[in-house]
């Protein structure tokens, strides 16, 4: 299973999800899901993680590393099990994005937790510790359906 978790500019949202992701998937022992994430525009190419991010996986002892935001593209795509957006902004760029045989593999992130609600994006509200505990909740609900 190959996991791609996407958000605007792949700085805050996405790769949160990311390494939340990864590490409930290490503690649950399985070898068989692979996580990424992604931006769905240009802004932040090539920057690492927020401080923000950085800060609030640190304070929940969620390990991380360096990485450089990269660009999702309709054959990138192709590659991944799930696309999994974190409001209905990124969910439209999806559908746009990808190729009509890869738009049933879209998901929202709260949607594995039975919400419609969307991810607030810290980078605009500056509430690092609610986007943590929305993305805990939708990655713990997505682990336990996998």
């Amino acid at each position: 299973m190959k996991i791609l978790f996407l958000c605007h500019g792949n700085i805050c949202r996405s790769p949160m999800a990311e390494f939340v992701m990864k590490e409930l998937v290490r503690r649950a022992g399985r070898t068989d899901i692979e996580v990424a994430s992604a931006a769905l525009h240009s802004d932040e190419i090539g920057n690492d993680i927020h401080s923000g991010t950085r800060a609030k996986l640190r304070q929940a002892g969620i390990p991380f590393s360096p990485r450089a935001a990269w660009r999702l593209t309709a054959a990138k795509a192709r590659e991944y099990d799930l696309l999994i957006g974190m409001d209905d902004y990124n969910l439209a760029d999806l559908r746009r994005l990808v190729d009509p045989a890869d738009r049933p593999k879209i998901r929202s992130l709260l949607s594995f937790a039975g919400s419609a609600r969307p991810i607030a994006d810290p980078w605009y509200t500056g509430d690092f510790d609610a986007t943590y505990s929305d993305v805990l909740a939708g990655c713990t609900a997505l682990l336990s359906q996998l």
